[in-house]
């Protein structure tokens, strides 16, 4: 392996420059009603929050046995994805939230959150499926502080995959 490709494979990636896509809405339209449907983001992040899983395990005394405590897998559950931007002008993110509300089945939209290297490139891609805007916060207001409004919203979602981006250089 040559040296640039072992400083592909070793040199950690920045935090600070990523993308969110979410999808258009698939809230149980057809697919030719659904891609004419405009895209959510309609605007920057400044933080993605939540990317993860949890595995529940049972402990399990088996009996006869005293030097260890058997581990059970029982449940895989995935983290809420929270994304935290500007508020904009516009309905961006809340109108998700409220297209939910209106429909039993909610508005679901599937998505991605690329976190990308110093030249702009995708070195990690996440993405999610059937997300659901199970939580909306509006900004902290506050007169004496020269701030960005912020506002969150919650995606719970139904699996998350990490993309292969192939082996680079």
């Amino acid at each position: 392996m040559t040296e640039q490709a072992l400083e592909f494979f070793t040199q950690p990636l920045p935090k600070y420059r990523f993308l969110v896509v979410l999808g258009p809405a698939a809230a149980h339209l057809p697919p030719e009603q659904t891609a004419l449907l405009p895209l959510t983001a309609q605007g920057a992040f400044q933080q993605v929050t939540g990317l993860g899983a949890q595995l529940e395990v049972t402990a399990y005394p088996e009996g006869g046995v005293n030097d260890r405590v058997r581990q059970f897998p029982v449940r895989h559950s995935w983290n809420r994805i929270v994304l935290h931007g500007g508020v904009a002008r516009g309905p961006g993110l809340w109108a998700w939230y409220r297209a939910g509300l209106a429909n039993p089945l909610g508005a679901r939209r599937s998505g991605a959150v690329l976190l990308l290297d110093a030249a702009g490139v995708p070195g990690s891609v996440w993405a999610f499926r059937g997300g659901l805007a199970s939580k909306w916060t509006g900004p902290d207001l506050h007169a004496e502080r020269s701030e960005v409004a912020v506002e969150q919203l919650e995606i719970a979602h139904e699996g998350l995959v990490a993309v292969d981006q192939g082996l680079g250089p």
